[in-house]
């Protein structure tokens, strides 16, 4: 698995990893980074944390999570909640969004009841993320959320 780090989002990198896409396929399932930054601002009840995604000094991702948000909302998922998960067309396949996944779960590791972390997508024939997230281990709880199916995986089973 590829070595990469999670770092905060700073002034000096913001354009850089606002300017990352993923592949045009991917687009209907995948929100940008700029929507991401204002659903966090629209959405601070979620409890957003976001993060770029680094292979050593290039930012080739961002990740976003609902971070220990409290029981009651029906409108949010969590209390962790994987949120926006996007690598760049240009580095997909190489296994950064897996190694992305495991420094988040060293992340939850730290975090109160953090056992469980959810997600969701839209299904689809070309470009759903759905396959990813269920070869890395996440389990379809046949639930719908906001029109997107909701996935499940224990932490434990995102660290190598």
């Amino acid at each position: 698995m590829p070595d990469v780090t999670l770092r905060p989002v700073t002034d000096a990198d913001r354009d850089a990893v606002t300017a990352l896409r993923v592949a045009p396929e991917q687009d209907e399932y995948v929100a940008g980074v700029a929507d991401s930054f204002a659903d966090a601002e629209r959405y601070p009840e979620a409890k957003p944390r976001y993060w770029a995604i680094y292979a050593g000094e290039t930012p080739v991702g961002f990740l976003m999570i609902s971070d220990d948000v409290p029981p009651g909302d029906p409108e949010i998922l969590g209390p962790y909640f994987l949120w926006r998960l996007l690598v760049d067309a240009r580095y997909q396949g190489r296994g950064y969004g897996r190694a992305a996944l495991a420094a988040l779960a060293d992340y939850l590791g730290t975090r109160p009841g953090a056992e469980e972390l959810l997600t969701s997508v839209h299904h689809g024939e070309i470009g759903s993320p759905m396959g990813f997230y269920l070869r890395l281990g996440f389990e379809d709880t046949g639930i719908d959320h906001e029109g997107e199916r909701v996935l499940r995986v224990p932490v434990s089973r995102l660290r190598p």
